[in-house]
């Protein structure tokens, strides 16, 4: 039953699939508004939540926020810290109202070790800082540090009420009895990482989280993408055939790209609240944002007063939103996307028309000759964009908001037994009830947007098999936490 109820009313998770318009999007969430595409490290690109699989970690939910996308393995000197000057959150709705209960906020910390090296003829050397992160071999442990000159750290804190005004209280890390936690180097490559997979996870870490009387996981640095999708044909008009093999094109054009991950594993009792379905089974609500200082002044001379290049100040503002995949790709106006990003849930309604009215369909209807749905408004879509579903995850009494919302009573589907279509193939535990990282939202959305779920009678093309041609190998995806894979080298072994 719950599999029927699923499939017909509302797996609109965000409507949508791929970005036909002509927009600056890239992905998940790569590079999808003007304004984020000057700040690419508080781009978030993708938002999992899911009950964990890993074995006898199943009374624990999975949060991976991804930021910073497009990241080439060789992207040196600098490769890709995250911004020291941002905050970076991911917040917990667990009663319905959409707004944040729980906030988990981390923020950057640059950690510099200047690292010189003798020059010149003997009695006239000069002591100069080279160019290079690494001057040496690092690991296998998150300690070897020696031969590093720049780095990150990032401190945790659990916020209950208002982002901002509500009770702060600073993560522990367990495994070290401090506060800090070390994010690891980005796989610069085979020379300067004799294992990068063991370097990596000697970074992840216990938290205990106040408030919880068991300890989390916690891991944050650089992994593989594993968005699938096809880009350059895609934004091509869909220069592709939207009715052939799923896995014609192969991974897609994101397989040899990288991607930062903030990834967090935490005792389900901790996050579940108030928010219950109809049958009494507990609903969580989850999306991530970024926010900088309002106020940034570029310093003339960076070396005179060591202020750096940049000068921040004021209050927080958010510049970047993510919960549903494709949400501001494919739903909201080019003319919207930056105010989407620095929305709320609470207030989405004023982006309703969108949801109601989506031009997807519209345009696959002309570029293809298929037929769009004509059932508007739009409620097929509605119930599972804004709300959740009745009697899975939908809270009674939900206020109607976009984000990704998940119901952790579920059990969990093994990891050799997921299926990457998530409830239309069959399996409750994934997309849209959460997302984890094997679902091929782009596949489900662009049948959900051609009327799948919709009465046939209104879509009498919404049963047809749409893809984009690319499908992940999840034999690639680690079946324990963080479950992304290790990143790849910018330089081979």
């Amino acid at each position: 039953m719950m599999t029927r109820i699923l499939k017909r009313t509302a797996l609109a998770s965000a409507i949508a699939g791929i970005c036909l318009t002509a927009t600056l999007s890239h992905g998940a969430s790569h590079r999808e508004a003007p304004f984020i595409t000057e700040i690419p490290k508080v781009d978030a690109t993708d938002f999992y939540m899911f009950r964990s699989y890993e074995t006898g970690r199943e009374d624990y939910v999975t949060l991976i926020a991804n930021y910073l996308p497009l990241q080439d393995a060789y992207g040196g000197p600098n490769y890709f810290d995250l911004d020291s000057d941002a905050i970076y959150e991911i917040h917990i709705d667990n009663d319905g109202n959409a707004q944040e209960d729980i906030t988990f906020q981390i923020r950057f910390s640059d950690v510099q070790n200047d690292l010189q090296l003798n020059v010149g003829d003997a009695g006239e050397t000069k002591a100069v800082s080279v160019p290079l992160k690494n001057i040496g071999g690092i690991g296998p442990t998150a300690t070897d540090t020696d031969n590093v000159q720049a780095r990150q750290e990032y401190e945790i804190t659990v916020i209950r009420g208002d982002r901002r005004t509500g009770t702060h209280e600073t993560v522990v890390n367990s495994t070290t009895g401090t506060t800090s936690f070390r994010k690891p180097l980005d796989n610069i490559g085979g020379k300067s990482f004799g294992d990068y997979q063991a370097y990596a996870d000697d970074h992840i870490y216990s938290m205990a989280i106040p408030g919880c009387n068991v300890d989390g996981k916690v891991f944050v640095g650089q992994r593989k993408e594993a968005f699938a999708v096809n880009l350059g044909e895609i934004f091509d008009l869909v220069n592709t055939d939207p009715l052939g093999a799923r896995d014609a094109e192969g991974a897609g054009d994101l397989a040899d790209k990288n991607v930062t991950s903030l990834a967090l594993e935490v005792p389900t009792a901790c996050l579940t609240g108030t928010a219950v379905n109809g049958n009494g089974e507990p609903v969580i609500g989850a999306w991530t944002t970024a926010s900088v200082r309002q106020a940034r002044v570029i310093n003339p001379d960076p070396m005179a007063n060591g202020k750096g290049a940049t000068v921040e100040g004021g209050a927080w503002a958010q510049v970047s939103r993510l919960g549903m995949p494709l949400v501001n790709e494919v739903v909201i106006g080019l003319k919207d996307k930056d105010a989407f990003n620095a929305s709320q849930p609470m207030n989405d309604g004023q982006f309703i028309d969108y949801v109601t009215h989506p031009t997807l369909p519209e345009l696959l209807e002309i570029l293809f000759g298929v037929t769009a749905p004509n059932n508007f408004p739009r409620q097929d879509l509605v119930t599972a964009f804004l709300t959740g579903v009745p009697d899975v995850n939908m809270p009674v009494g939900v206020t109607a908001s976009e984000m990704l919302r998940l119901n952790p009573a579920i059990a969990a589907t093994a990891a050799a037994s997921q299926n990457d279509l998530g409830v239309l193939g069959g399996d409750n535990a994934g997309f849209p009830n959460g997302r984890r990282p094997v679902d091929d939202t782009v596949d489900v959305s662009l049948r959900v947007a051609m009327g799948v779920l919709a009465d046939p009678a209104d879509a009498p093309d919404g049963d047809l098999a749409y893809t984009d041609g690319v499908q992940l190998d999840a034999s690639e995806l680690q079946t324990i936490f963080p479950y992304l894979a290790t990143p790849l080298a910018g330089s081979p072994n």
